[in-house]
């Protein structure tokens, strides 16, 4: 008999004389002719309801069936006598097949998020993780749809990469190395020339320069990778391995790059209402109880767009003290994004045109821009709650510009040569954007910590699992 998933049995439209249910145990109740076991596979946040009556044969393996134990259960899908649910199982055969003891983590009580961390090998069984994770699948499927559906190309990025597309060093470092007896030059360095790949090489922090290769061959494409940071930071929203979508259209410039991440945007959360609805109720009720109402607002209203000289004017005559000073020229920090969201404007907001000083070297000059003001054509997309959701930029297609921002940042031209190539031989504008994922997933269920949204965290000191 082929087994049937409980949000089948939950929702079936008739009743069933023979149906195969497997699952864990979230709870047993024992009465004198019968026991009551709720019985949860993961397929969706509710349980189904067995009832295990006392004449069975098999009845006293039923103390083997304590919270966390893995059942099969042979029997009829009946209408509920019981509020709550339209249907249960009267089991005719029942069979414990892995135990779990009193020891179990897991029981019928309140648990700690901290706590949850520490047994991430069980804790997708938990009502909180089961509803993050099948959100999370979701979503996974619902950014291919939306790529997909526009005639965009999947590109697989590599990994393990010799260039730092941000700029900024902060990546993890690929060696096969002897660290006991690391060879050396003459000059008393590493010899990198001794390694794998015979250079140095490093977990790439974004699949964006080798995604240009291939959005000016295929003109729309779109990476959707694990990328990883060097940064030892341990705020709620930070962590070393991260998940980033990141799509790249020739023909393209910074309007059209807004366009498509404030469609991307509403995409997902639409998505997630539709296909996810018992869960994000769940979230609304357990988690965050204005969830529901915010992911509406962004559906409904208009993305705002500011420009940054606009946002920080806004930021500097507010009125309001900030943790770190506001000032032209410097990073918007995620309180000044959240300022902007909800409170001045009140709705999701684009800022675009940032300094160039704080950019990566491959964005856009913007045209025309004052030589001590000079901006690229950045954007970020910031929503309540969260703050920044996705970066991107109109990149750089002429390549003495693309050198001299080379020269800003103190890159070498010869490390990138063939992304200057993409510039030498048939350059288009194009642009493109970056959002984390796992980012996303705060925003979409509330839950505040990127640690929580992501199946096994590697941040600073916690490599578990």
């Amino acid at each position: 008999m082929p087994r049937t998933l409980v949000k089948d049995a939950l929702n079936a439209t008739a009743p069933h004389d023979a149906i195969l249910l497997q699952g864990w145990v979230r709870t047993r109740r024992d009465a004198k002719a019968f026991s009551f076991i709720e019985l949860n596979d993961g397929s969706c946040l509710k349980g189904l309801q067995v009832i295990v009556d006392a004449s069975l044969p098999d009845y006293a393996h039923i103390t083997k069936a304590n919270t966390g134990a893995s059942v099969e259960v042979h029997g009829k899908l009946v209408e509920s006598k019981g509020g709550g649910q339209k249907w249960e199982i009267v089991a005719e055969k029942f069979t414990v097949l892995g135990e779990a003891d009193a020891t179990y983590p897991l029981q019928k009580k309140g648990h700690t998020l901290e706590f949850l961390r520490e047994i991430a090998h069980l804790r997708p069984r938990s009502n909180l993780f089961g509803a993050v994770f099948r959100v999370r699948s979701r979503l996974a499927y619902a950014v291919h749809q939306f790529f997909q559906e526009r005639s965009f190309h999947y590109v697989h990025t590599p990994i393990i990469t010799a260039s730092d597309a941000e700029g900024a060093g902060n990546m993890f470092r690929v060696t096969t190395l002897d660290l006991a007896k690391l060879p050396k030059t003459e000059q008393g360095e590493i010899d990198s020339a001794q390694d794998f790949f015979g250079k140095k090489t490093f977990l790439t922090v974004s699949g964006q320069l080798e995604g240009e290769i291939f959005a000016t061959a295929l003109s729309n494409i779109y990476t959707f990778g694990p990328t990883f940071r060097a940064e030892n930071s341990h705020t709620s929203r930070h962590a070393a391995e991260f998940w980033m979508i990141e799509p790249e259209m020739a023909f393209c410039d910074l309007q059209g790059d807004m366009n498509l991440a404030e469609a991307f945007v509403k995409y997902l959360i639409r998505d997630a209402k539709e296909h996810c609805a018992a869960d994000l109720e769940f979230f609304s009720k357990f988690v965050d109880k204005e969830l529901l109402a915010r992911l509406d607002f962004v559906l409904e209203k208009p993305f705002v767009r500011c420009s940054y000289t606009e946002a920080v004017e806004i930021l500097t005559k507010c009125g309001k003290t900030w943790e770190h000073p506001v000032a032209w020229g410097a990073n918007l920090q995620a309180e000044h994004e959240r300022y902007l969201t909800e409170e001045h404007f009140k709705c999701p907001v684009t800022v675009y045109n940032y300094p160039r000083a704080i950019k990566a070297f491959y964005m856009r000059v913007t045209d025309g821009c004052a030589p001590d003001r000079q901006t690229v054509a950045a954007m970020d997309l910031l929503v309540p709650g969260i703050g920044e959701i996705i970066g991107g930029s109109q990149r750089e297609e002429r390549l003495d510009l693309l050198k001299e921002g080379m020269a800003l940042h103190h890159l070498d031209e010869k490390a990138y040569w063939w992304y200057l190539d993409l510039r030498r031989y048939g350059s288009v504008p194009h642009a493109g954007f970056g959002l984390g994922f796992e980012r996303m997933l705060m925003f979409v269920t509330g839950v505040a910590n990127i640690r929580d949204v992501i199946p096994f965290a590697r941040t600073p000191g916690t490599a578990e699992f």
